[in-house]
């Protein structure tokens, strides 16, 4: 059992490089816009303690299958004790039921992730998304609040891969993580 954690800042690229990976490898992508939106759906706006909750019972019964594995994006907050927690708490989950797990952190200028938040991709799959101008907003305002982007070296496992993915495709980046972890091919 894998766990690839695929972080990085908003609209940086983690969903669309989770959809190519999932087609090259048999790891299964849970992106966190899949327990985010249908909580905005049902309770009318975003509730962390409903998306925790839905998570934290997607992790805990997915470690239990035999699947090869799950990738799992993530927006890592590096100056939040409760992101470093939230982490920790993952790599335990999967860890005590004998897998392994990944980290890749995708990383790219705050302009190229301004046109990727416009991408066909990323507002159909991500109907909060789709107010772009709102969701701009959220960038720059997250960007000013919390440092989503790792200093050098201190993310202090070793199944790690910092990658640039400003200049790579989607399917060019999974190819990199894929060969990096020595992922089965489908």
């Amino acid at each position: 059992m894998r766990l690839l954690l695929l972080c990085g800042a908003q609209a940086v690229g983690k969903m669309t490089v989770g959809q190519e990976l999932a087609k090259i490898t048999p790891m299964k992508l849970f992106h966190n816009h899949m327990s985010i939106e249908p909580v905005i759906q049902l309770f009318g706006s975003y509730n962390g303690a409903a998306v925790n909750r839905l998570r934290q019972a997607i992790f805990e019964e997915f470690a239990k299958t035999d699947n090869y594995g799950m990738i799992f994006t993530y927006v890592w907050a590096f100056s939040e004790q409760a992101d470093w927690d939230y982490v920790a708490w993952l790599r335990k989950t999967f860890e005590e039921a004998g897998g392994t797990v990944d980290i890749v952190e995708l990383i790219a200028p705050q302009e190229i992730r301004l046109e990727r938040n416009r991408t066909e991709n990323r507002l159909r799959e991500k109907p909060s998304k789709r107010n772009c101008e709102h969701s701009e907003g959220l960038i720059y305002r997250l960007e000013e609040e919390y440092r989503c982007v790792s200093e050098p070296g201190e993310i202090p496992y070793e199944n790690y891969l910092r990658l640039d993915n400003s200049r790579l495709t989607p399917a060019e980046a999974a190819e990199i993580i894929a060969s990096h972890f020595g992922y089965e091919r489908k």
